[in-house]
């Protein structure tokens, strides 16, 4: 029996904007409010807001909540300082890729977790399993916080608007407590667009109070609310990895390219270090197939699966492709054998339902903000 999807703080604000709504890992959550290009370009061009209410938050506390997480994680979570955020990945024993995260420092012995929608569940399992021997707590969270998002270039100004909070003194991947349009806030300098901006982390009951004042403070900047289709087409332009797609458990970090987020050199033991350290000689000797972009010659989209073909043979597979509103043209990410992984390597394409449909490969990311 099929259970009804969760709704989020925000779900009547969606409706009354006439969003179009999607089950998304077991969440109601708004796909598209009118035009995903439009949506798209205002988060590029100047600004968008987003509901991310479904993102897993774990919270992690106790003397050893430092060590701990450096077992359980891949990266070294004890170097991370007070008010700083890291990404890193909770593996299998195996190195398969469990999920990949965002770790908040967010006091002396306590840390925020946050974890994709649909992996939160497992991700607080497998913590809660390797918490034992360790003197920290593994906490579900999911309830305590409502998520937003103001992405883009015009963000600084919209949210200088309705904070007094030093967003100046904010780097790329910190976060502060503050106060935003009266409502207690996490507000960290992270997101998923490739642009400038903040996320917000507050209580369930004040997210539509701040919703609303976003909204109103963001109208004079072009600030539009914006929905996960455009989410994912500013993320695949960035060259940002989605779960599912570009990670799976059936790849370790060194075969998605992101081994620099496995800390050999931290303390002690962690989960999956015997396999890792195998993976990374392994992707020295014999380099698994490398993560690309391929743009397109012509105007047919390629999908997550399509095979990647040169000289007749397949030789990848796409993870996500979709049409770019920046670039004007279709584009993809897609695992290559290593031999075609260089930038203009020719004569490769995408097998699009029988048709071999030409395609330039390109180093990731395609889109890169102006400083």
């Amino acid at each position: 029996m099929s259970t009804a999807p969760r709704l989020t703080a925000l779900d009547a604000s969606h409706r009354s904007l006439g969003a179009t709504m999607t089950d998304f890992a077991g969440w109601d959550m708004p796909l598209r409010y009118a035009s995903e290009r439009d949506e798209h370009n205002a988060v590029r061009t100047r600004a968008g807001l987003f509901d991310l209410s479904h993102m897993g938050e774990i919270t992690v506390t106790g003397p050893e909540a430092a060590a701990f997480l450096s077992y359980a994680l891949v990266g070294n979570i004890a170097t991370v300082g007070n008010g700083r955020a890291r990404y890193t990945m909770i593996v299998q024993e195996d190195g398969g890729i469990v999920d990949d995260l965002i770790v908040y420092r967010l006091g002396e012995a306590e840390y925020m977790v946050v974890a994709n929608a649909g992996n939160a569940q497992i991700v607080l399992d497998a913590l809660t399993a390797r918490a034992g021997g360790f003197d920290a707590e593994v906490r579900d969270d999911r309830d305590a916080y409502a998520l937003l998002a103001v992405q883009g270039p015009e963000s600084p100004a919209i949210m200088k608007a309705v904070t007094d909070a030093d967003l100046d003194g904010l780097k790329y991947y910190a976060g502060l407590p503050g106060t935003v349009a009266g409502v207690p806030a996490l507000i960290a300098r992270t997101g998923y667009t490739g642009e400038d901006g903040f996320e917000l982390f507050v209580a369930p009951e004040h997210a539509e109070q701040l919703w609303r004042a976003l909204t109103e403070a963001g109208s004079p900047h072009g600030l539009i609310p914006c929905g996960l289709s455009c989410r994912d087409t500013l993320r695949l332009e960035a060259g940002m990895p989605l779960y599912g797609h570009e990670l799976t458990t059936a790849l370790t970090p060194f075969d998605a390219g992101l081994g620099r987020v496995v800390k050999f050199e931290k303390e002690g033991d962690f989960v999956g270090r015997e396999a890792l350290t195998a993976a990374a000689e392994r992707a020295e000797t014999a380099p698994p197939r490398k993560l690309v972009g391929l743009i397109a010659e012509g105007r047919r989209v390629p999908r997550a699966g399509f095979p990647v073909v040169a000289d007749g043979k397949v030789i990848g597979e796409v993870t996500s492709g979709a049409p770019s509103p920046t670039l004007g043209k279709p584009i993809a990410m897609a695992y290559v054998d290593a031999a075609f992984a260089t930038p203009g390597t020719e004569g490769v394409g995408v097998d699009i339902r029988g048709t071999h449909e030409p395609y330039e490969v390109v180093a990731l990311p395609f889109y890169k903000r102006q400083k």
